[in-house]
């Protein structure tokens, strides 16, 4: 295994219940990346990123964090913000981002000091002396994220952290990450939403059944699927339908399809010659969802092996 890589893992299995929650899983994040773990409810991925942490171990395979072998060597160095959130709801703001951070080996003083910075730089400086039990959900889930960056730790590792946030949360929790890696580290999140992961990741995993189905950019995933064509005619829109591939369906004013193999240049000719004219024509490139959910196919709809709980 390639000890310049911050995470890697090579074949990682883990077994509840006589069942393979996760199944022979590879990852390779270089430093200074962001990258994500896709997947269903259920596929292995919280497995997956705490064997990684070394909070459960793999029946099989291997893995390293930071070079080492032994991940909980190198816990001072790793912030973690896990799926099952909490706080000290008696805890000021403050306070609780400086204690997670002295669990780190951070200094109090300097833990308090950087609460501050970081609340304020999040938007959030308004409530640095107010008690966790006071804040909502989405403000409670921030500090206990700042609380996880506040040693500055090499690899921030994120189980679903979009889960629960509303939009303005959820933007000012993608600037964070965003932050992280301009300062250096390098992030590991795992999500089921793909508009996150589609804006972030320089590259990713998409896990499902416990195996992973994908690996690589967001390009090179939506590249699994081809181009799509909308096309709306001057007039006689319904007519035009016999002209176009048999996967067109209305979209708006016009018809969306599938670009043809050959190009669209021969269509545009009948369906001008036809008489129905352009009125508008766009080509893109199908996003993440779309290539997700083709990625796990059938997967998806297996039942999932249920994940446990450390």
């Amino acid at each position: 295994m390639n000890s310049a890589l911050a995470v890697s893992a090579s074949g990682i299995v883990k077994r509840f219940g006589g069942r393979r929650v996760v199944d022979g899983v590879d990852i390779a994040v270089s430093p200074g990346m962001i990258y994500g773990v896709l997947g269903p409810n259920g596929a292995g991925k919280t497995t997956t990123l705490r064997m990684l942490l070394g909070i459960i171990e793999p029946d099989e395979g291997a893995r390293t964090l930071l070079g080492n072998t032994s991940p909980r060597e190198v816990s001072d160095r790793v912030g973690y913000l896990p799926e099952e959130r909490g706080l000290y709801p008696g805890m000021k703001c403050r306070e609780a981002i400086a204690f997670m951070g002295a669990l780190r080996g951070l200094p109090w003083s300097v833990g308090r000091k950087r609460a501050v910075d970081l609340m304020q730089a999040a938007g959030l400086g308004h409530a640095v002396d107010d008690k966790i039990r006071k804040l909502s959900k989405g403000m409670a889930q921030l500090v206990q994220l700042l609380g996880s960056v506040v040693h500055e730790p090499d690899l921030l590792v994120l189980d679903e952290p979009f889960s629960g946030l509303d939009p303005v949360n959820q933007e000012r929790l993608e600037k964070l990450i965003l932050d992280q890696r301009d300062r250096g580290a390098t992030i590991l999140f795992s999500t089921h939403v793909m508009a996150h992961a589609e804006r972030l990741c320089d590259r990713l995993s998409i896990i499902a059944g416990g195996k992973v189905r994908f690996e690589g950019t967001v390009a090179e995933a939506r590249a699994t699927l081809p181009l799509k064509a909308h096309y709306t005619p001057h007039h006689e829109v319904e007519r035009a339908r016999a002209l176009l591939p048999r996967d067109a369906e209305r979209e708006g004013g016009g018809w969306r399809f599938t670009l043809p193999a050959e190009g669209i240049e021969d269509l545009l000719i009948k369906l001008i010659d036809a008489g129905h004219g352009i009125s508008g024509l766009s080509i893109e490139r199908p996003g993440l969802h779309d290539a997700f959910v083709k990625i796990v196919g059938a997967h998806a709809a297996q039942a999932p092996e249920q994940e446990q709980a450390a």
